[in-house]
């Protein structure tokens, strides 16, 4: 029976991920997740009932 591979993947690319770059692959794999961040491709969901806290109003 073999052993199964738990090692992490690269979210990215799917290859092992690299110490140097963890949790992906290379500089690259980062750069666009980082991309996606920024240009609003990921967002994190929020309650449309929910108030906006603003904290200058103190």
């Amino acid at each position: 029976m073999p052993i199964p591979n738990t090692a992490p993947k690269c979210p990215i690319c799917g290859k092992p991920a690299v110490e140097a770059f963890r949790p992906f692959c290379s500089k690259r794999c980062a750069d666009i997740d980082l991309n996606r961040w920024l240009t609003g491709s990921y967002v994190i969901p929020a309650r449309d009932d929910e108030p906006i806290v603003d904290d200058d109003e103190n």
